[in-house]
């Protein structure tokens, strides 16, 4: 094994080993100064970075961070009757608020506030619905409508839940219920479908903070009027999310308040008339066709919508067998039956189809030309010799099946699309059906076949394919009233914000010019038999009036009869009676109210819508206007003697 050579251990040389150690202690020094001066022009270029170059951005997430936008949603617009009746306003209530992000374990928060207020499983599934559309570190409603006694219990616990408060907000109010609610509609939380359309709009931004919208009604159509623009507040905020001051306010603008047409004593003393039967009622104002009243029943009170319907409720009312959910007098189409009568002859005359003098015999049915179809008069032996007046004033249907069988289908079709029929009214509402005015053209698309000549017939006496809304009927009586003036059905009269705006007429339909004065008074004379005539259908019902009437019943079948089939209503299930119609005006000469009312399954127009009819006028003509005219001269007394005061004061 080869041994290593061994050497002797250099001797220790203090100098020179002194020397050494110092040289490698200097280049140590340089090389940690080196470092640290990199460090220092590292840590200088970004604090440089920082304070001057980043210093905006930094300022503005410091200031998020402790400044908060909270929205401040505007003040509903109120709703008022004619005569300044407050129907709908705004209540004060109050709310359980949290902002979530704030919150460590919502879960836990739920729990502990359950025995505290009475926290709901719906209340947080409600409150979940609203998180997902609501700014970060904005209180959201958690717990609406809290009692005296929850929000005592709340407050002694309050410093054990640091991000909630009580706040309060504003809930609408419908201070008559049923009576109204197919007009008004009602407000309803915001979904999500509404929040889509929103944003479809670009109206997303103007609802911040709010939780409600119009659902139906006027609620829902003069929407963008009642709601108002909505406000932001700038407020500092701890790191708890509790706001410490406020720094600037841009104010909510509240929105317009919307004043109708309607006499709220006279829809209450309809919807009292009326009772639980199903009916509709609409009354117009000759003048211009606002709607004095507009009356379905039943109805259903639309207080329960607002805030949310419980499951229970909805369902009540959703499957009800009288369907208060629907507005009769605008969604409810039912053939007019003989109340159309008036509008086909003004039609034929101008078409020179018949001649208001001529008779033709009525024996109780008429042949279809070529045919050994027969259709039968509801007058059992028939109305004998027949003119155009006797037609309208016993309301001959072997007459009018022969005028619509001299007519066609086309011009019938054309003529009464000129009276409303088959046609929105425009009135300013959603809830509103077309009806059905059948044509070649219709039936082709409806059941992909040809119109048939049999088919005109019974469209001569408002039946067949035909059906039509209370409104729509009311609509074609004010066109008769005016001589052929078309104006829109509307519930609005003015709407008060900034300026007061007055209702315009948007004439959506052209005037009816061609009829002949004398044609349209051979219609009316003809409506006045019926009411003052000795053979009138309807005068019983309006026997002793001070003032003088003119009207049209119509009972419209719910199904066909068979050619010799006997129609035995006592033998019938309740749904399958007729409808009863009956369309008025009133007084005679110079017409103030406008009246149509239909009665679902209730019989006969003469001898069970009439006397509702007679009801109704008697109220308005010899009660409420008079009232209505009082009211105003003391009103106008009132402001002269004011204005007296203020002139003798200068």
């Amino acid at each position: 094994m080869k041994m290593k050579k061994w050497r002797a251990k250099p001797k220790y040389d203090p100098i020179r080993d002194s020397k050494a150690e110092r040289n490698l202690f200097a280049r140590r020094v340089f090389v940690a100064s080196i470092v640290v001066l990199i460090m220092c022009a590292g840590l200088f270029v970004n604090l440089y970075h920082l304070q001057i170059q980043e210093c905006t951005t930094y300022r503005t997430r410091s200031n998020d961070n402790r400044i908060k936008l909270l929205p401040l949603p505007p003040a509903r617009g109120l709703i008022y009757d004619r005569y300044g009746r407050k129907l709908a306003e705004n209540t004060t209530f109050f709310g359980l608020y949290i902002v979530p992000e704030k919150v460590k374990d919502l879960k836990e928060t739920f729990e502990a506030l359950k025995p505290l207020v009475g926290l709901t499983d719906e209340d947080i599934a409600n409150f979940e619905k609203a998180r997902r559309r609501a700014l970060r570190y904005t209180p959201i409603l958690l717990k609406p409508d809290l009692s005296e006694e929850q929000i005592a219990r709340f407050a002694v616990n309050q410093y054990k839940f640091p991000s909630i408060d009580v706040q309060a907000y504003f809930k609408r109010h419908y201070l008559y219920g049923e009576p109204l609610t197919h007009i008004l509609g009602y407000v309803g939380k915001i979904n999500d479908r509404d929040i889509e359309r929103l944003k479809k709009e670009d109206k997303y931004s103007n609802y911040a903070g709010t939780h409600d919208i119009g659902k139906r009604g006027i609620e829902r159509f003069y929407e963008d009027q009642l709601h108002g623009k909505v406000g932001f507040e700038e407020v500092e905020v701890n790191s708890r999310g509790k706001v410490v001051r406020k720094l600037q306010e841009q104010p909510a603008v509240a929105g317009e308040s919307i004043h109708l047409t309607i006499d709220l004593d006279l829809q209450r003393f309809i919807t009292q008339l009326l009772g639980d039967q199903r009916a509709a009622v609409v009354v117009l104002d000759p003048k211009d066709s606002s709607i004095l009243a507009m009356v379905s029943t039943p109805s259903y009170d639309n207080n329960l919508f607002v805030g949310g319907i419980s499951s229970k409720d909805y369902n009540h009312l959703l499957y009800d067998p009288d369907r208060p959910l629907y507005s009769r007098a605008t969604q409810g189409a039912y053939p007019p039956a003989s109340t159309v009568k008036p509008f086909i002859a003004v039609s034929a005359l101008t078409e020179n189809v018949i001649d208001p003098k001529k008779e033709i015999f009525d024996p109780g049915y008429w042949y279809l030309p070529n045919s050994q179809k027969r259709y039968r008069d509801w007058k059992w032996g028939g109305h004998g010799k027949t003119n155009l007046q006797k037609a309208i004033t016993e309301s001959s249907d072997t007459y009018f099946y022969q005028v619509a069988y001299g007519l066609g289908i086309d011009r019938l079709s054309l003529w009464m699309k000129k009276f409303g029929f088959g046609l929105p009214t425009g009135v300013d509402l959603k809830e509103e059906t077309d009806g059905v005015m059948p044509s070649r053209e219709w039936k082709k698309t409806r059941y992909k076949r040809s119109w048939l000549q049999g088919d005109t017939i019974p469209v001569g006496i408002g039946q067949g394919y035909w059906n039509a809304t209370p409104l729509q009927v009311a609509k074609a009586l004010a066109v008769l009233v005016n001589n052929g003036k078309v104006n829109t059905p509307h519930l609005m009269q003015k709407i008060e914000g900034s300026e007061v705006k007055n209702y315009q007429d948007p004439h959506l339909y052209p005037d009816i010019t061609a009829p002949k004065a004398e044609y349209w008074q051979a219609a009316k004379e003809g409506m006045f038999g019926v009411v003052n005539g000795k053979t009138g259908t309807a005068r019983r019902a309006f026997a002793g009036t001070n003032y003088k009437v003119a009207g049209k019943s119509g009972t419209a079948q719910v199904f066909s009869l068979k050619e010799n089939q006997i129609y035995k209503a006592d033998e019938l299930k309740k749904h399958l009676h007729d409808h009863a119609w009956f369309i008025a005006y009133a007084p005679y000469e110079k017409p103030k109210i406008i009246v149509a009312i239909i009665l679902e399954n209730a019989g006969g127009g003469s001898s069970h819508a009439a006397p509702l009819m007679r009801k109704i006028m008697d109220y308005y003509l010899d009660v409420r206007l008079p009232e209505v005219e009082k009211m105003q001269a003391m009103q106008t007394t009132t402001r002269t003697e004011k204005l007296d005061a203020k002139e003798k004061s200068h």
